[in-house]
């Protein structure tokens, strides 16, 4: 019998080797994550403006915001299994060059249809990006930082979609037009999607297996997810968290100022506690999660989102209580929405089902959460005032309750 020995020397220049890529493919996934943040949601601190130019009202903006989450639900379904068949390349990097090119085309809507058909269109790209770049992620990741990494590549869509957009989108305002704001985020995306196109590799099941708590590299029919709980679970949790999200940065800009009378500048300024707590929640959270375990943290965010959303909905005009508020409500809710896309759906189903897993969870969630949720509120906006639109919150965060409470564990940590 003959003994296989790895030299010194190799062994660390290929934990080397491994610790660069690591490093390269999580931060060029988030800066993609980041550029999808902006592109979906730098409309909403714009609709005050557009609104008047385009004659939009409350149910125009519902309909915008569900029209892109929907057909991003729809995508996400699709390319989740897709990319477990093809690889991670083959649909990240034609994603980032596509919606890139469709958030500059949204400066040149005219009105409520051409709008909604671009955004529609952009919402099928960013569908396709999203859960293959989480599984990226962590397939790039040292098993004991899945949590911290992914958390990494989720926070940048709140950083930069929800919490530098807004302020930086009104700034912006007072030298160019709105058309000429969407025109100039194509740059960026297109930029890196040449650099993932250096550096992403494409995983295979053998080193995938250490990600997940089955260790299963066996091929699988799609369907199989269903088999494992947490999947069917983390559908009706997303749903439950993307309601939070959607109707809280759909909504609250108009509400801020038809509602409260803020000026143009104190609701950019409350609306960024969405993306500054929101990157927080998915910075410090699943990482703390690794250590904890999944289910802990799960109950004590959801917990965390019920207070936070109960503060915001009894603060009158006051932008600093507003923005505390709003900042601790969406730093456990983003908490959440990482956990569940990422780690928990990822590490319940065997390798070959990451992506798949992730996203039916993703897809599902935007599709009733992320679409008809934004259609709903804004129906209650516009025929019953736009100071209800938070009782649907809280109606999903009750629901969402009872749904981490019947997870199972899936930390790496917690399982060994």
């Amino acid at each position: 019998m003959h003994a296989h020995t790895i030299a010194p020397g190799h062994a660390l220049a290929t934990t080397r080797r491994d610790g660069n890529y690591e490093w390269k493919t999580v931060a060029l996934l988030c800066l993609g994550f980041g550029l999808v943040g902006i592109d979906r949601f730098m409309i909403l601190p714009l609709f005050p403006v557009i609104a008047p130019a385009l004659q939009l009202n409350y149910q125009d903006l519902g309909q915008i915001t569900g029209i892109l989450a929907v057909a991003w639900g729809i995508a996400a379904l699709f390319m989740g299994s897709l990319s477990d068949r093809l690889g991670h390349r083959k649909v990240i990097i034609p994603a980032i060059i596509v919606f890139s090119l469709l958030a500059g085309l949204s400066g040149l809507a005219t009105g409520v249809g051409s709008l909604m058909l671009i955004r529609a269109l952009m919402g099928l790209a960013e569908g396709a990006y999203t859960p293959a770049s989480i599984v990226a992620t962590i397939d790039a990741s040292k098993p004991s930082r899945q949590g911290l990494n992914v958390g990494i590549q989720q926070a940048a869509l709140p950083l930069f979609g929800l919490g530098i957009a807004p302020i930086l989108v009104t700034q912006l305002l007072q030298v160019m037009s709105w058309h000429w704001i969407f025109a100039i985020v194509s740059i960026p995306g297109l930029l890196v999607a040449y650099l993932l196109y250096r550096v992403l590799r494409n995983p295979n099941a053998a080193t995938a297996v250490q990600h997940t708590a089955t260790h299963d590299t066996a091929t699988h029919k799609w369907s199989d997810v269903f088999k494992y709980r947490n999947i069917p679970l983390n559908m009706v949790g997303m749903l439950c968290w993307l309601t939070n999200l959607v109707v809280l940065s759909a909504l609250l800009p108009s509400y801020l100022i038809d509602y409260l009378h803020l000026s143009l500048e104190q609701m950019g300024y409350v609306l960024s506690a969405i993306g500054f707590g929101g990157t927080l929640g998915t910075l410090v959270m699943p990482a703390l999660s690794d250590r904890l375990g999944r289910k802990p943290v799960m109950v004590l965010s959801v917990l965390g989102a019920a207070a936070g959303l109960y503060v915001l909905m009894h603060t009158g005009a006051e932008p600093l209580r507003l923005f505390i508020s709003l900042a601790v409500t969406l730093f456990f809710v983003f908490s959440m929405i990482c956990l569940t896309v990422g780690p928990i759906s990822a590490e319940s189903v065997p390798a070959t089902l990451m992506s798949t897993a992730s996203g039916i969870v993703i897809g599902t969630g935007e599709i009733f959460g992320g679409g008809i949720a934004p259609v709903v509120a804004g129906y209650v906006a516009q025929h019953y005032g736009i100071q209800y639109i938070m009782h649907l919150g809280a109606f999903a965060l009750a629901v969402g309750l009872v749904v981490t409470l019947l997870l199972k564990e899936t930390a790496p940590n917690k399982l060994r």
